[in-house]
């Protein structure tokens, strides 16, 4: 839109768009002294490293899409109005969050379940305030007696919500936020929350929107993105950031209180120093063969006749690797293939199947933790009710054949041999029931004529599982499979649970995350910490890619 056009446009909508334009001038100039004072670091030296950074980058560019905003305003551009709507929001939304924490209002959500309980009784009154308003509906025909019980509803409804928010504390917690606003940064806060509102209704309005040339299709593209914000700023604010912060972390030397050291590839260079060496004798010296002063965890062994050392600066770290990529291969094949044969059974229609299919999912929405409890107790080798079925069992083969089988006495968790397996086994088991109901909707998507055209041409059981049912489940079969594998590479809880010490005994069942769980949180090293969460982010993705490049080449996805 020409300049021109202004003359046009009513004049208090002319104002007011002008108005928002002197707005926009004004957060730029803010911005850009802020960004200032944050180059200067003798003026603000408690913030340091990556936060001061990101805080710069984020001013300068709100900073410049502001004067973008206003130079579009300026000449009544779409553009302009789109700017303004998100400059605002998101400066609404930050100022507000920056409030509500400078105003105690998150502690005194805390504060307010002290007085909660007793102001239940007062919820019950609007619950019955509500129900009485709804018997206005059995008397239709009679309007005095229907806008009666419709007044007594609602009088009762907003009378006892009055009285729940006195006994919750209402009027202690208002004189407590108006304390605070006399502050200066609350009273600061809430003044830029109530501009950026003010000036974020501005531009919504009808007259505003007419004047900006704003169609149908850019209203419905604004409010598409206003119900997405929630969504978009969880993900940066809550993903997106952390992962970041998370690499840059890895490249630094930190403790999680202290200042971060920068020292570059160092952690990722401790976990992949290895060092492989054929010995030319069994009795060469170890030194002989690797640097010992780089080099302190070692390791012999034998491969077809011949002699090697293997040297790890972190032997943990491939220990942790190692169990992990066997978990991932034990559990994921015996979580998917019952599921797939389980889920042909199902999908018959012999009666009490629905009772079944629920029976069978109750475990994968079970609580993780309390799941590893009782498979837990199930383990213990003197009461667990495993081996007290085994018992059971090698008792009476004994007494009915006359043998002399032992008991095996197997320990479950305490035994390297069998702790891993043991895990495994209940991992699987409380997978087995989600990928059951996935492959479950993935049979139920395949048509019945093709079934019926089968039998047809005389395809037995088999024939038609292995020739219909399989290549038609391919999609499915990919993402349950993928999903399964990545559930599988991150496994923690049920080893956190289960083992005593974690990862015991003797580390047989000490996994990645695990491992990473113990150097960020309870030896402090959240450098190293974050580098092996990044390998492990690199393993999962590539055999995600695989898997997907594997899946390309069946042709699964070619109509």
């Amino acid at each position: 839109m020409d300049i021109s056009t202004l003359i046009t446009i009513n004049p208090k909508t002319r104002n007011m768009i002008r108005l928002t334009m002197v707005w926009h001038v004004v957060l730029t100039l803010l911005s850009y002294i802020f960004f200032s004072v944050l180059l200067a670091e003798k003026f603000l030296n408690e913030i340091h490293g990556v936060l001061r950074i990101v805080l710069m980058m984020v001013v300068f560019l709100f900073g410049s899409t502001s004067a973008w905003a206003a130079v579009e305003l300026f000449f009544c551009r779409l553009r302009g109005r789109t700017l303004s709507l998100a400059v605002n929001f998101l400066g609404f939304i930050a100022f507000f969050l920056l409030d509500l924490h400078f105003l105690g209002i998150f502690t005194g959500i805390d504060n307010l379940g002290a007085t909660f309980a007793k102001a239940i009784p007062a919820l019950l009154g609007v619950a019955a305030g509500y129900f009485i308003s709804t018997m206005s509906d059995r008397y239709e025909g009679n309007y005095d007696r229907a806008e009666r019980f419709r007044q007594v509803g609602k009088w009762t409804a907003l009378i006892s919500f009055i009285v729940f928010l006195i006994l919750a504390g209402i009027f202690q917690g208002l004189v407590a936020i108006f304390q605070q606003m006399v502050n200066f940064t609350p009273f600061v806060l809430t003044l830029g929350s109530v501009l950026f509102a003010l000036n974020v209704l501005n531009i919504w309005r009808e007259p505003a929107a007419i004047a900006l040339n704003a169609n149908s299709f850019h209203k419905e593209a604004i409010d598409g993105y206003l119900f997405l914000s929630p969504n978009l700023l969880g993900f940066l604010l809550f993903f997106a950031g952390p992962l970041l912060f998370s690499l840059y972390v890895s490249f630094t030397d930190w403790d999680a209180f202290g200042n971060k050291r920068w020292i570059g590839l160092e952690n990722y260079a401790k976990i992949f120093n290895l060092d492989v060496k054929q010995l030319q004798t069994s009795d060469q010296v170890v030194t002989e063969a690797v640097d010992t002063t780089i080099f302190d965890e070692l390791t012999r062994f034998n491969i077809f006749g011949k002699d090697y050392l293997v040297a790890a600066q972190d032997k943990l770290f491939w220990i942790s690797l190692g169990n992990t990529l066997l978990f991932c291969l034990l559990a994921v094949p015996l979580s998917v293939i019952p599921a797939l044969l389980l889920s042909n059974v199902l999908n018959s229609k012999i009666p009490g199947m629905k009772f079944f299919r629920a029976v069978y999912f109750l475990p994968s929405i079970a609580a993780t933790v309390g799941v590893s409890l009782i498979w837990q107790w199930l383990y213990n080798a003197a009461v667990g009710y495993i081996n007290f079925f085994i018992t059971s069992g090698v008792n009476f083969w004994n007494n009915l054949f006359g043998t002399a089988i032992l008991d095996p006495q197997v320990r479950w968790l305490s035994d390297t041999r069998t702790a891993l397996i043991a895990i495994v086994i209940m991992a699987a088991w409380q997978t087995m029931g989600y990928n059951t109901v996935l492959f479950l909707a993935g049979l139920q998507n395949i048509p019945k004529e093709l079934y019926e055209a089968a039998v047809v041409d005389g395809a037995g059981a088999f024939r038609k599982f292995w020739n219909l049912t399989l290549p038609l489940l391919a999609p499915t079969t990919f993402f349950v499979l993928t999903t399964t594998t990545i559930q599988a590479l991150q496994v923690f809880e049920q080893v956190f649970v289960m083992t005593n010490p974690p990862g015991g005994p003797n580390n047989s069942t000490l996994t990645l995350v695990l491992y990473l769980y113990q150097k960020g949180f309870q030896r402090f090293q959240q450098g190293y910490a974050s580098a092996t969460a990044w390998v492990l982010f690199l393993v999962i993705f590539g055999i995600t890619l695989i898997q997907f490049q594997r899946q390309r080449n069946t042709q699964a996805y070619d109509t």
